[in-house]
């Protein structure tokens, strides 16, 4: 029954969620129940993004949204109230993110902190303080993500192929706008862009959670009744795109390793009639194995990945098929193939078995978006953003209705020359450039010796192992410094050992909490001084704790290197281990692991490693209940003394990435490193136990959690073999066919054939560093379709150990070793990939052999390794989920 505050104007019910309106200022509510979890999220979207935007301010909307973060009139530093102080102190996760039709801004949180989040976003709808220093700093901020996102070729051309395909419409713009706008637009423009959408009757609130229907209408209207609506009418967005009289294309060329082909076509706005069928459409094409383009790109070697999204957005967006191309792959062979397709499709059409396993897919998709209460208020905020949320219920029986004949009218309607761009990326020093573009009126004005190259290969073909110098700068540190062709950003990561497995035997969290603790402050500067360094240059430090190692990854520009080596040193050395700080990382991680108490997958697999491994196990994960208890057993002392007893140097491995000069980056590294102690641990320990090669075949162990709309499946056993047997590779070749990826066996059969599941996939886990590992299966079903996904599962494990095809291994050795490539055309994937290298104890070159040493492995082989570390007679089954409510259906 909807509340009949008189304060609130009743509006519509649709799906569970009811609709209010404020009467005093025209502010929407939007509210759901949901009590399967003790805790509500808490979002406002405004109607104004990047489409709200024009020349000489783009990226506002986006550069305001950081604003709103650095106070207002209640909740600010000053008082102690800043936003992340009061939310994150109670455990909440908070956030905000900008697109093109609106902004939006969440608490996920306990539910008995709803109301202090209530307040937080009233006052800052209209108290935000939008200052010059502020901004100042979070310009660096934002330039440095847009820097970050130009690192991505594939993100850079769909920018490009926006900017061509809109020439007078806002779209033509990205939402973080134009790197000379961000660093100029003047404050004043801020605040006018702030005075002119921040107001209540141009915002929806929506609140999904346990909550109380009255109480919550009472703390709404306490915390929003007294802001007035807006002196002014809200100015709408008024330009539209004029017709395209022909087709256009744009060519990126830069550093990187493999091309992308983009080819886009306008489409009609989110509530047009025409989006459900070209939304099918999309998926028809590139969904799984059995989608076309899948069948002839993907599986053939010319792409490792091939993609196709139609825009929901408020105005007209657009139709894409992007392409990420295999090496040697021509870009006229994709693109050839990808229209002749859609020709196809609108001469012949598709066929009712497409359009139904897309169906089938969208369903399990959309009911999984119900699945959290963040999940369905974000669903949520985008079919606000369109212009209706009743849009996000109706999708479901709107897509369903989707007929074949409809697809091949929609397709034949927006699929035509006179609507396309097409994008091309291509890394420099690709010959494919002439043979495809050059013509009697082009000339090309760049010579080869000034060609920029891509990151993981040189001019003349150098291997990573002769671009990556290997320095030891102190005794146990050693520093891996690699110059790649990006301007001025740098990349960082490193490790210690000093990782879980060092804890006390009688509290195993030890380990990740000192490494929690080290971004709270030192004993020289409060957590918010260091805070406020790094965001003056737009640079940032973190940390986690792995099995064995404490990582760091650390982001800034070339020229703040120094400071940031002087403030990662310093959070090492010197942590303040402050008892507030402890305290409130306490609260926040008990939250966090009794949300988890919840989450079936979590709870799904923890029973899994629980029946193949003993504690004290790497590999072995305690029940939540465990986990709460040793994080509540914890004191600020404990993880003091852990700190002293196993920070410093010793096996220390540094990765240094980026536009450095790597001299610089030794002697600074050796420099600030000197000051740290050095550390006992200078090896990995021996294993306490070994995971059980005996488990028997048994019946499905059911962990019930209530109101749970979808299930999680785990199936796995031991292998006993580690990342560095020799058996491993052509094991994961294995693994890989049977459910490494999209078009592997699984998510070809379960899910597109059969329509069971929106993800299922195989893996191979806890192999790192001499720990025997195991593998599995994990997919998510709804409750009462749990039983023919596990008998589905189990038949395709079946199939697979009776042996894999040729072809198959074929197509998965070219997919992982392009998608290798495709982790080191960035500074952090060649970072990481680096880092993970060393600690493994392995040579640069072996990530020069990687590639080789994938392609060696037969098919004698890998059937030998399957039925070797894969037996049906010893696998565990677990499955978490609602299963009264999936028998009660049955």
């Amino acid at each position: 029954m909807p509340s009949d505050n008189s304060n609130f104007q009743f509006v519509c019910s649709s799906g569970g969620i009811d609709e209010y309106q404020l009467k005093s200022n025209g502010l929407r509510v939007l509210t759901m129940k949901d009590s399967s979890a003790p805790v509500a999220t808490v979002m406002v979207t405004y109607h104004v993004g990047s489409r709200n935007e024009a020349i000489g301010f783009t990226g506002s909307t986006h550069l305001l949204e950081h604003l709103m973060f650095k106070g207002s009139k209640n909740f600010n530093k000053e008082k102690g109230t800043s936003v992340w102080s009061v939310l994150q102190n109670v455990g909440a996760s908070i956030n905000a993110t900008t697109w093109n039709d609106r902004t939006n801004y969440y608490e996920l949180l306990p539910r008995e902190f709803v109301k202090t989040a209530l307040e937080l976003e009233a006052d800052r709808m209209r108290n935000a303080f939008i200052n010059e220093s502020d901004r100042q700093t979070e310009m660096t901020v934002v330039r440095n993500e847009f820097e970050r996102g130009e690192n991505n070729p594939k993100h850079a051309l769909e920018k490009a192929v926006w900017a061509t395909a809109y020439s007078a419409h806002p779209y033509h713009h990205s939402t973080i706008g134009w790197r000379s706008d961000i660093e100029k637009v003047p404050i004043d423009r801020l605040k006018e862009f702030y005075s002119t959408f921040y107001w209540p009757n141009n915002a929806t609130l929506t609140v999904i959670g346990d909550f109380d229907i009255d109480q919550l209408l009472n703390d709404v209207f306490q915390s929003f009744g007294s802001i007035q609506k807006s002196p002014h009418s809200i100015p709408e967005a008024y330009t539209e795109e004029p017709d395209q009289e022909g087709p256009r294309k744009v060519t990126v060329r830069r550093a990187g390793e493999l091309g992308v082909l983009q080819i886009a076509y306008k489409s009609p706005k989110a509530l047009h009639p025409d989006y459900c069928p070209l939304d099918i459409l999309s998926l028809v094409l590139t969904r799984g194995k059995s989608s076309r383009l899948y069948r002839s790109i993907v599986d053939k070697g010319l792409a490792s990945s091939v993609t196709c999204d139609a825009s929901f957005f408020k105005d007209e967006g657009l139709f894409i098929i992007t392409a990420t191309l295999t090496p040697e792959t021509k870009h006229k062979e994709v693109k050839q193939i990808i229209l002749d397709e859609l020709k196809k499709i609108m001469d012949e059409g598709v066929t009712e078995d497409e359009v139904n396993r897309a169906k089938a897919q969208n369903n399990t998709q959309l009911a999984f978006s119900r699945d959290g209460t963040f999940s369905v208020a974000s669903y949520l905020n985008e079919a606000i953003a369109v212009g209706d949320w009743k849009m996000y219920v109706e999708l479901p029986r709107l897509l369903n209705e989707v007929k074949p004949s409809s697809i091949q009218q929609v397709a034949k309607k927006y699929i035509v020359e006179d609507r396309q761009t097409i994008g091309y990326f291509f890394p420099k020093g690709d010959g494919e450039k002439a043979q495809e573009y050059n013509t009697k009126d082009q000339v090309n004005l760049e010579s080869a010796e000034n060609a920029s190259t891509s990151s993981l290969e040189s001019p003349g073909g150098a291997k990573l192992a002769e671009r990556v110098k290997v320095t030891e700068i102190l005794p146990g540190v050693e520093l891996y410094a690699m110059k790649v062709p990006v301007k001025d950003v740098v990349t960082i990561q490193g490790s210690i050992l000093a990782g879980e497995m060092f804890s006390p035997k009688e509290n195993p969290l030890v380990g990740s909490f000192t490494a929690k603790m080290l971004d709270q402050g030192t004993k020289k500067h409060t957590k918010f001084e260091i805070s406020e360094k790094l965001a003056s240059v737009g640079a940032t430090i973190t940390f986690y704790a792995g099995i064995y190692h404490t990582r760091f990854s650390c982001k800034c520009l070339s020229k703040d290197l120094p400071l940031v080596f002087d403030i990662l040193v310093e959070q090492l050395r010197e942590p303040s281990f402050s008892e507030e700080d402890f305290n409130s990382l306490v609260k926040r991680e008990v939250a966090r692991f009794q949300e988890l108490k919840q989450n079936t997958d979590h709870q799904a697999e923890t029973s899994l490693v629980q029946n193949i491994y003993q504690r004290g196990h790497p590999n072995y994960m305690y029940s939540s209940d465990e986990t709460i208890q040793f994080a509540k057993s914890l004191n600020a002392k404990m993880l003091a003394d852990f700190h002293a007893a196993n920070y410093g140097t010793g096996a220390t491995k540094i990765v240094v990435v980026g536009d450095i000069q790597e001299e610089v980056v030794a002697q600074l590294l050796k420099e600030k490193f000197s000051t740290l102690p050095k550390s006992p641990n200078n090896s990995i320990p021996p294993l306490p136990s070994k995971g059980s090669m005996e488990t028997k075949k048994g019946e499905l162990i059911k962990i019930t959690i209530n109101d749970k709309p979808s299930s999680h499946l785990y199936i796995g056993n031991a292998i006993g073999i580690d990342k560095e047997h020799e058996d491993y590779i052509p094991l994961f070749l294995a693994n890989y066919i049977l459910g490494g990826n999209f078009s592997a066996r699984l998510m070809q059969t379960v899910r597109d054939k059969e329509g069971l599941t929106y993800h299922i996939r195989s893996f191979l886990s806890g192999t790192e560093f001499g720990i025997d590992g195991f593998w599995g299966v994990t997919g998510s079903f709804a409750p009462h379709m749990l039983d023919r996904g596990e008998k589905a599962t189990v038949e395709q494990v079946e199939q697979w150990l009776s042996g894999a095809l040729e072809t198959e291994l074929e197509n998965k050795k070219t997919t992982v070793t392009g998608s290798f490539k495709v982790r080191l055309a960035t500074t952090s994937g060649l970072a990481e990939s680096i880092l993970h290298n060393a600690e493994r104890g392995k040579k640069v070159s072996y990530l020069d052999e990687y590639p080789k040493l994938v392609e060696n492995v037969t098919l004698e082989k890998v059937n030998q390794v399957l039925k070797r570390y894969v037996d049906l007679n010893r696998i565990v089954k677990v499955a978490a989920g609602s299963f009264s409510v999936a028998e009660s259906k049955l």
